[in-house]
């Protein structure tokens, strides 16, 4: 995995954001050395009892066995304490019974340090594939993670999930719920190997909200499809995606019903984090100098505005395009066609940001190149698409390609 020392020209100003502290979730980091000496490289939260934790994770069929031990375990009983361990530098994904092994080793490791239940600990690895966990130097690790848990260290947390990211990401929201306020904090890895199903990364909230497992997880899955699955920096989708919210309970508000008003401002509040997250992710993709959105109006059905939308997004020729700061729309024409939604060549229209480049089949008369090449050096560029057929619209985000992508992965594995 290449040693990225670079911070993406997209990064936040300000650095990592002052996240609010969540009542009933501790966190601590330590160097166990799973790849590289002296890098931190393992983070443990610890949740309070009664914390219910709901989650959504890769489709990929070749999933890690942390992703398949995250899924059976999400809904078990709530009474105890839970925790969450999360390592860097190596997958554990496409390694056999040996990937298993190393999930039972450090989820029992977890258990008897904390005194929880096991099918309570929740575990990630994200790293290179194929190559066997030596979970031995996390088990190693435990009691020095107990030892350092505190409240605060969340930005520690976010530091030690990364990998080829070059900046850490955080996002925070606030919301009343009656007189009462409700915090969420959440962190994020992601860099490459993004695309939808849902984007390759590593994503960790926290709230003390009060509210039941399936209300979360019903919110949780549907802001992921706004957010998450509606980002792709390279159209590969990973083995480790884990996305897990955690909800403490540790909050005066009331508990939060489904089908309420104070449900829906803690659904608004939970998809600013966790798009404020997908964007950082986009931002951070590997040799990304255009943070890009592609806008798709007028389509006959949801699924053909995803369609579209995702045919342009994923383009290497629109990517690249976008990297040269080359006005190509053809290259935008192209992409819609090869989509398999309806289109119809006559109807299309295309923006770039409020640039009318194409419309009625043929390149608009009022376009000029100068205003298009102008455009196109801005950092956050908006490609807009209207197919003129319908209602339905959809909006991802993506990057460009170029040449620190290829860069960062041709050394990856050293």
């Amino acid at each position: 995995m290449a040693n990225i020392e670079s911070v993406s020209p997209l990064a936040p100003a300000g650095g990592f954001p002052n996240l609010p502290v969540i009542d009933g979730v501790t966190f601590a980091t330590h160097a166990a050395g799973v790849k590289y000496a002296g890098r931190t490289d393992v983070m443990l939260a610890e949740l309070c009892a009664g914390s219910v934790i709901a989650g959504t994770f890769t489709k990929s069929s070749t999933r890690s066995s942390a992703v398949l031990d995250c899924q059976n375990k999400l809904g078990s009983d709530a009474t105890g304490g839970a925790a969450i361990l999360v390592n860097s530098g190596n997958s554990n994904a496409f390694t056999g019974k040996y990937g298993r092994e190393a999930v039972d080793k450090i989820s029992q490791a977890v258990s008897a340090s904390l005194q929880i239940n096991e099918d309570r600990v929740f575990t990630s690895s994200t790293g290179v594939i194929g190559e066997p966990l030596k979970w031995e130097r996390i088990t190693a690790s435990i009691d020095v993670l107990k030892a350092g848990l505190d409240a605060g260290a969340i930005s520690d947390a976010a530091e030690a999930i990364m990998t080829t990211d070059t900046f850490s990401k955080g996002a925070s929201a606030e919301v009343k719920i009656g007189d009462e306020l409700v915090k969420i904090s959440g962190i994020a890895k992601g860099s490459g190997m993004i695309a939808p199903d849902m984007a390759t990364m590593l994503v960790y909230i926290f709230t003390d909200a009060k509210i039941s497992q399936p209300a979360l997880q019903s919110l949780v899955s549907a802001a992921t499809d706004t957010s998450f699955n509606c980002i792709t920096v390279d159209s590969d989708t990973s083995t480790s995606d884990t996305l897990l919210v955690a909800a403490t309970g540790c909050s005066a508000a009331a508990e939060i019903i489904p089908d309420t008003p104070e449900a829906a401002a803690f659904h608004a509040a939970l998809q600013s984090v966790m798009l404020e997250l997908s964007h950082l992710v986009v931002k951070d993709g590997e040799g990304a100098t255009k943070f890009v959105e592609v806008q798709v109006t007028g389509a006959k059905t949801d699924a053909d505005a995803r369609k579209v939308a995702s045919s342009i997004a994923n383009s290497p020729l629109v990517k690249t395009a976008i990297a040269g700061e080359d006005p190509n729309w053809g290259r935008v024409v192209m992409a819609v066609g090869k989509s398999g939604a309806t289109a119809d060549r006559d109807l299309l229209s295309i923006w770039f940001g409020d640039v009318l480049v194409a419309e009625n089949g043929w390149v608009s008369p009022d376009y000029s190149e100068d205003a298009g090449a102008t455009y196109m050096k801005n950092e956050h560029i908006v490609i807009r698409t209207d197919l003129g057929l319908g209602d339905a619209q959809c909006t991802m985000w993506t990057c460009d390609l170029t040449h620190g992508y290829i860069t960062i992965n041709a050394d990856y594995r050293s």
